[in-house]
């Protein structure tokens, strides 16, 4: 696919717990992210790209081999990738490339046998550890300890929006700077360098420079359905409208600060004079909820945690300034750049690469996306306008998410996206929805069958609902 002399470099970043949505490239009048909005008008913008699951571990392990969480037997955190998957990383290794690693990757195994560098929250504690800090301005409140579970979830959740240290004191920046000192160096080899923000994860983390960027009272607290409320894990209840509002200050606050360091990463690249030779991918590695169905978080099929941000750019192939409503998996990412590289792919790589996409030689990729979250046993299959939503209710959820109530059955939402795109009403039960939700479950135990883990393949089942049961368990526990 490449028509260059040398292979592509390729500049990869990723988000963690970002929603498209607070973007100007997304359709935000409020968020500030003009180096986002800028990248985006300079490739291509994916409108609905998903992830493999709503969980940082098994989103990016999938998305970076190409498989789904249950093939490479990563559906929880903090498991570790068996040395037998191979990612990106080692395969661009292997044809060549410099592989380097700047901030948070979550891997769980060692990281010399992914990336040739690699640089995190180590070094920037020694960074820390060797310099004076400077004393706080006289009234300013910063935020303590981060302890989810442990203090209630207006604290962890920053509703009062208060910011975390200088701007350099702090990881990100101090991340973001050693990103601009690789790309300034010399290299003699084609680059794959991957960038890890840590912000936009709770408790959405800024600078003191960044304090009240943004006020409370510019945010509206999201309608929840009576059916929702009913739903709402215990740990959100006792949320004011004022502290969900606050808290939705502070993740766009953290938005504008990871932006200001994407346009650092961005500016390093164009006076590298690499940025036409270079293939720039922006994406999260899942969504997150800022108050939709009652919730602050990704643990979900919901469209706001599954949908991911995905923006490409690379000046030679890429017609700039287009967005594509095709469905595609964050899996479908390795495939492609390796397509991209001119490189072949592993047989046992599950994505589907979505060149054709970027050559403008087709307006479609796939019939349907699916994703899940093994900690509910859930799972959802979205099309074009539908989506179904599947929970074995066989879980106590570990993950602080849960209800008052334990569910001991199974639970189906259906929605209709055309019709219902914030997702509010559940017509699973409709007589001429049937024939949908049938089909639906059929493709799920499918792709459940050929996704799962090679020892529980071959197994029997008395009934489907027994199958889809045992096989939403986290791999783990198998």
């Amino acid at each position: 696919m490449n028509k260059s002399h040398s292979p592509p470099n390729i500049l990869w970043i990723c988000v963690d717990d970002y929603r498209p949505s607070v973007s100007g490239a997304y359709g935000s009048s409020l968020a500030r992210t003009p180096h986002l909005d800028r990248l985006a008008s300079q490739g291509i913008r994916f409108d609905r790209s998903y992830a493999a699951c709503p969980l940082s571990t098994p989103s990016r392990m999938a998305f970076l081999t190409g498989r789904y969480p249950r093939s490479v037997g990563v559906t929880l955190t903090p498991t570790p990738l068996a040395e037998t998957e191979i990612t990106l990383g080692r395969l661009l290794q292997a044809r060549g490339y410099e592989t380097v690693a700047i901030g948070k990757t979550h891997y769980y195994c060692r990281l010399k046998r992914e990336f040739n560098r690699t640089i995190d929250r180590r070094e920037h504690d020694l960074f820390l550890a060797s310099k004076v800090r400077k004393p706080l301005p006289q009234g300013v409140e910063i935020l303590g300890p981060w302890r989810p579970g442990y203090d209630p979830a207006d604290i962890w959740l920053n509703a009062k929006a208060l910011p975390y240290a200088f701007d350099e004191e702090m990881p990100d920046t101090f991340l973001t700077q050693r990103a601009v000192e690789y790309l300034s160096e010399h290299h003699s080899k084609p680059f794959y360098l991957s960038v890890g923000f840590y912000v936009t994860h709770s408790p959405f983390r800024f600078p003191i420079e960044f304090q009240q960027t943004f006020d409370p009272k510019l945010f509206r607290v999201p309608e929840v359905s009576p059916e929702d409320a009913k739903r709402i894990p215990e740990i959100f209840r006792n949320l004011t409208s004022e502290q969900k509002r606050g808290i939705q200050a502070a993740y766009h606050t953290s938005v504008a600060y990871m932006d200001r360091n994407l346009g650092r990463i961005l500016e390093a690249l164009d006076q590298s004079g690499l940025a036409d030779n270079t293939l720039v991918i922006f994406n999260s590695d899942h969504g997150y909820l800022l108050g939709e169905h009652g919730r602050f978080e990704k643990h979900c099929c919901y469209e706001e945690a599954v949908r991911t941000a995905l923006v490409m750019r690379y000046p030679e192939l890429i017609r700039p300034g287009r967005n594509t409503s095709a469905l595609v998996e964050q899996i479908d990412l390795v495939p492609t750049i390796l397509e991209f590289c001119g490189f072949e792919n592993p047989v046992n790589v599950q994505g589907k690469s979505f060149a054709k996409l970027l050559h403008e030689t087709a307006e479609a990729h796939r019939p349907h996306v699916i994703s899940e979250y093994s900690d509910n046993a859930e799972i959802m299959i979205r099309t074009e306008r539908w989506k179904l939503i599947y929970s074995a209710g066989t879980r106590r959820r570990r993950d602080g998410y849960y209800l008052e109530r334990f569910s001991t059955g199974p639970e189906r939402w259906l929605f209709d996206l055309q019709n219902d795109a914030a997702e509010l009403h559940n017509v699973v039960d409709n007589k001429e929805n049937q024939e949908i939700v049938e089909n639906f479950m059929g493709i799920l135990v499918e792709h459940l069958r050929n996704t799962s883990h090679p020892q529980s393949r071959g197994l029997l089942f008395e009934s489907l609902e027994q199958e889809l049961a045992y096989r939403l368990e986290p791999v783990e526990e198998h």
